[in-house]
């Protein structure tokens, strides 16, 4: 069994990092942002909401969160939260959610909200029974790139000093 939730230090970030990489899908959508500055931005911002569980020594799970979502500074966010799959079932991500609000609303939150994929059952039930309720449902439309067709010639951007100089001959010419 894991260790009960400790403040993440910088010490975790390297294994916050690993551990996100193995249970995030880093190509799909919405967690291409997933990155070494994208945890350190969290620790640096707010680390009293920035947790973790270890057992042996290596990070388990893991919850990032900050104070201040979308312009609102007095709403807290939970944005990530990663638990080894050989770790889950055991109360961890609970249990670091909990330590995260509590944080949040410590420092000033007046709630904290987070986001769940459509299809990630388990953490709408994790967030339904933390005291969570359904809000706002937005959906996140894709539109991507139409396929490279054939390369078009380089633009050549004239200099302006020089188009003047051009203009001013023609118009020369025009009258004279």
């Amino acid at each position: 069994m894991a260790t009960e939730p400790v403040p993440m230090r910088l010490e975790h970030l390297a294994g916050v990092l690993e551990l996100g990489n193995r249970v995030f899908d880093v190509s799909a959508m919405p967690y291409t942002s997933w990155s070494l500055s994208s945890v350190a931005v969290h620790l640096d911002a707010q680390p009293d909401s920035c947790w973790v569980a270890e057992h042996d020594g290596r990070v388990v799970a893991f919850v990032l969160g900050s104070l201040s979502y979308d312009e609102r500074e007095d709403w807290g966010y939970v944005e990530w939260i990663g638990v080894d799959p050989e770790h889950q079932g055991e109360g961890l991500a609970r249990a670091l959610l909990e330590a995260s609000c509590q944080a949040l609303f410590a420092a000033g939150a007046t709630r904290v909200i987070t986001d769940v994929e459509k299809d990630n059952e388990s953490s709408a039930k994790l967030m339904r029974r933390s005291g969570f309720t359904d809000s706002v449902t937005v959906t996140l439309f894709i539109r991507h790139a139409p396929e490279p067709g054939p390369p078009r010639p380089p633009r050549v951007r004239e200099d302006p000093a020089k188009a003047r100089l051009h203009a001013a001959a023609r118009k020369r010419h025009r009258q004279g």
